[in-house]
């Protein structure tokens, strides 16, 4: 399967120039994002070595999955940013580009020579964004940490697991993604539409910990309002109701039930003859120990798609939990084109994630598979006024 390429059709970032010099997950899923979208991104990584992301597993033939997954669309220049010839051609791109992301701990541009001033000094329409765990400021702004310390100093570890397991190591990155990645690209894009009216860019500080908080307000409410602690297993939308839970069927599979609203609750109820439950939906205690026993013994009685094909005709919010190899053989996975192959110079035939937003006018496009690394640092040089002279002696001086 390959996605629609509408070539005839502009897209909704074109002409954008951003300059990535971030590793890792938050960064790479932002500026992909972007880059989906017609920006040109320009990948600077570290010579010999690249984004950390290219070594880790599962590795294809020389990069890494997850790597090719996440940086499609995007070119790559090796620059050494500590040296005197890699700091002259991050500025002369500067002049050039309109937006630098970067991912490291606060205070390392300033030191390289790249703080917000200096850079707005030679591009004053310069828009950075730095993404970091705790942000700018804080007592906290130089501690490291990763997903899942921002997630459990955030209140929202406790929100996985059950009193009896206690918090879960969560499978998604909650944090890096949306609170780093989806919260620089709504920055990014923000800042971009007040250059439209200001003529001049703007520093943006994107905490990855502060993106998750934000992400709390259901949960939240429950502390804020009601002076609830709302931990995993013990509250409505976390595992303590029946009504919203996941069940063991007879072929040791799972099944998602998602019967919040009324309609819903009642027929299931009606499913299970059991009229007197439809007053009952959010009970606590042994009411609800009689709901789930009795539920757990049905679903335990036939196989997992039995019971999704039985609760679908009725119209109840009810869903597999899928293994991967399901999930992306599924119809719906198909229909929205969420997975495709593209070809790539050393990785041959590579799998890609789909793109979740869908444009009628400015459709988000594949352009090129994910760069190996420094694939462009001889056309990017060349763009900037370097010779191939020049070039080679950059190589040599371990610049480039």
């Amino acid at each position: 399967m390959t996605p629609p390429l509408p070539s005839s059709l502009p897209q909704a970032l074109q002409g954008l120039r951003i300059l990535d010099l971030t590793r890792l997950l938050p960064g790479a899923t932002c500026t992909m994002l972007l880059a989906d979208l017609g920006a040109d991104v320009l990948k600077v990584e570290q010579p010999g070595t690249g984004d950390y992301n290219r070594s880790f597993t599962p590795i294809n033939k020389k990069e890494s999955g997850s790597f090719l997954l996440l940086n499609r669309n995007k070119k790559s220049l090796t620059l050494n940013l500590k040296s005197d010839g890699g700091k002259e051609i991050f500025r002369k791109l500067v002049k050039q580009y309109d937006v630098v992301i970067e991912g490291f701990r606060p205070g390392v541009m300033d030191r390289l020579g790249f703080a917000y001033a200096e850079l707005s000094a030679i591009n004053p329409r310069i828009i950075v964004c730095s993404i970091s765990g705790f942000g700018q400021t804080g007592p906290l702004r130089l501690a490291s940490g990763h997903d899942l310390n921002y997630m459990a100093l955030g209140g929202a570890l406790q929100l996985f697991g059950t009193p009896a397991t206690g918090p879960l190591v969560p499978g998604l990155s909650v944090a890096d993604v949306g609170g780093g990645s989806l919260m620089a690209v709504y920055g990014i894009l923000a800042a971009v539409l007040a250059r439209q009216a200001s003529g001049t860019g703007q520093y943006i500080d994107v905490s990855m910990f502060d993106g998750l908080v934000t992400w709390l307000a259901y949960h939240a409410a429950d502390y804020l309002f009601a002076d609830i602690e709302p931990k995993g297993g013990e509250r409505r939308f976390i595992g303590s109701a029946a009504c919203y839970n996941v069940y063991l069927c007879g072929d040791g599979k799972y099944i998602s039930l998602g019967a919040i609203e009324d309609q819903f609750w009642e027929r299931l109820c009606l499913f299970l003859n059991v009229p007197e439950w439809k007053d009952q939906q959010w009970v606590t205690g042994p009411q609800a120990d009689q709901q789930f026993r009795r539920l757990g013994a049905l679903f335990q009685s036939a196989p997992r798609d039995h019971w999704c094909a039985e609760l679908e005709k009725l119209d109840i919010p009810v869903a597999p939990v899928n293994s991967m190899r399901e999930a992306f053989a599924h119809p719906q996975t198909k229909a929205r084109e969420l997975l495709y192959y593209c070809d790539h110079p050393e990785e041959g035939r590579i799998p890609q994630l789909g793109f979740p937003v869908k444009f009628s006018a400015t459709p988000a496009r594949h352009r090129m598979p994910a760069p190996t690394l420094g694939q462009h640092t001889d056309e990017v040089l060349k763009s900037v006024g370097y010779t191939a002279l020049e070039i080679a002696e950059l190589s040599a001086s371990a610049a480039i």
